[in-house]
C-alpha cells in the first residue's frame, strides 16, 4: 500500500484550511510602512514612513529585537480548551523586553508547532497573537505553523515570538544615566504573568485542587467568581502604551533613566541587568499589595518569602528609573495609560545589586 504524508500524521488539505484562516487576523495589525506580499516567502517593512506627514527620519536608527515563548503556562491553556488569550502572552513576553531599550516596536513574527493540525484552534491562538500586537502597536508581519505528530503529544502545542523594534540611538535606554536619588516606580501586574507556573503547577497538584476551583480570595481584587484557571490564565499586560506615552510627552529630556520587564527572576534578577557600577536598587516590598494570586500560592505551598520573589514578579510586571524630580509626572503618564504605577525604591549608592529593605 503507498504511503502519504496524511498516513504520517499531517493532512496538507486540513493545513491549507489553517493557513486560509490567519490572513485577516494579520492584515488588522498592519500600518502603512507594512509593504504587501501576501503568498512571499518573508514579510516586508518599510523602516521609516513612506509619506512627510509621520516621518521619523532618524538619524542614526538601531534596530533592537527579541524573542521568547510561554512557557507552561500553555498546559494550562491546554488542559482547559482556553487558547484565546496565550498568544497575548507570547506577545507580551517578546515587546516587553523590546522597550526596556527605548525602541519603537515595528513587527512580530510567530511560530506555532502543533501536535496534530486543528484550524479552529490555531485561529484561536492566533487571535490572542493578533489582539497582542494591536495591543503593543506591532505588525503581525508574518509566522510559521509546524504540524510535527510524535514530536508532541496530539493536542500539545508549544509558541515562540520575535519582535524587532527601533530606536534612535541617542535616545536608546540601557541604564548608563541611573545615579543616586533616582526614584524606582513599579508598574502594575495583572498577575502571574507568563513566568513561574512549573511551580504554580506543583503546588495546585500537590494540595488536590482543580483547574475548575473557585477560590473566593483570588477574587478580591476584581470582584469576580472567576476559577483557578481563569486567574492563572490572565494574560500578561503589555506596557507599550505606557512607556510610548512617556516618550512622547518627554521628547527632549531622556527621563528614563532605566527600565527592567519583571520576568522569571523576580525584581531582584531582573532590575539588577541594567544597574550601572556604584549603585544599589533599595526596593521597599511594602510600597504596594501583590495581586492575591501571590499571596494564595505562597501561603498553599508554604513557599518561602525569598523564594516568591525570586521566581515572580509579585505584582509589579515593569520597573522604570527616573529622576526624582520627573517622578510624579511620569506616574501619572502611565496611570492616564490605565496602569497603576506608583514608587517603589529608590537608588543608593552601593555594587550593582537590587537590596530589599526588609532583608
Amino acid at each position: 500500500m503507498a504511503s502519504t504524508y496524511k498516513d504520517a500524521g499531517v493532512d496538507l488539505d486540513v493545513y491549507a484550511e489553517s493557513m486560509s484562516r490567519l490572513p485577516r487576523l494579520m492584515h488588522r495589525t498592519f500600518s502603512p510602512r507594512v509593504m504587501p506580499s501576501d503568498g512571499g516567502f518573508a514579510g516586508l517593512f518599510r523602516l521609516d514612513f513612506p509619506g512627510k506627514l509621520f516621518a521619523r527620519n532618524y538619524e542614526e536608527p538601531v534596530l533592537v529585537s527579541g524573542t521568547d515563548g510561554v512557557g507552561t503556562k500553555l498546559k494550562i491553556a491546554q488542559t482547559m480548551n482556553q487558547h484565546e488569550t496565550v498568544g497575548i502572552d507570547l506577545v507580551a513576553m517578546c515587546v516587553n523586553d523590546l522597550i526596556c531599550t527605548g525602541a519603537e516596536p515595528l513587527f512580530f513574527l510567530d511560530y506555532v508547532a502543533m501536535g496534530r493540525d486543528d484550524p479552529a484552534r490555531l485561529e484561536r491562538i492566533v487571535q490572542g497573537i493578533s489582539d497582542g500586537c494591536v495591543a503593543g502597536d506591532l505588525a503581525l508581519l508574518g509566522g510559521e505553523t509546524a504540524i510535527m505528530p510524535d514530536m508532541y503529544g496530539t493536542d500539545d502545542y508549544d509558541l515562540a515570538g520575535f519582535a524587532v523594534g527601533v530606536v534612535e540611538r541617542k535616545r536608546l535606554v540601557d541604564g548608563h544615566l541611573i545615579a543616586p536619588g533616582d526614584v524606582v516606580l513599579g508598574l502594575q501586574a495583572t498577575g502571574l504573568h507568563s513566568n513561574g507556573f512549573s511551580l504554580v503547577r506543583k503546588i495546585i497538584a500537590d494540595h488536590g485542587h482543580q483547574w475548575t476551583d473557585v477560590i473566593d480570595e483570588l477574587n478580591e481584587d476584581t470582584g469576580s467568581s472567576q476559577t483557578l484557571a481563569e486567574v492563572c490564565l490572565r494574560p500578561t499586560q503589555i506596557y507599550v502604551s505606557a512607556i510610548r506615552s512617556i516618550q512622547s510627552h518627554y521628547r527632549v529630556k531622556q527621563v528614563l533613566h532605566g527600565i527592567a520587564h519583571i520576568t522569571g527572576g523576580g525584581i531582584e534578577e531582573n532590575l539588577d541587568r541594567i544597574l550601572p557600577a556604584g549603585v544599589n536598587a533599595e526596593i521597599d516590598p511594602n510600597a504596594w499589595t501583590p495581586n492575591p494570586i501571590f499571596q494564595w500560592l505562597q501561603k498553599t505551598g508554604e513557599v518561602a518569602t525569598s523564594e516568591m520573589r525570586r521566581v515572580f514578579n509579585m505584582g509589579i510586571g515593569m520597573a522604570v528609573v527616573v529622576n526624582e524630580y520627573y517622578a510624579a509626572s511620569v506616574a501619572a503618564q502611565v496611570e492616564k495609560a490605565g496602569i497603576q504605577c506608583q514608587p517603589i525604591g529608590r537608588i543608593v549608592e552601593g555594587s550593582s545589586k537590587v537590596v530589599y529593605q526588609d532583608a
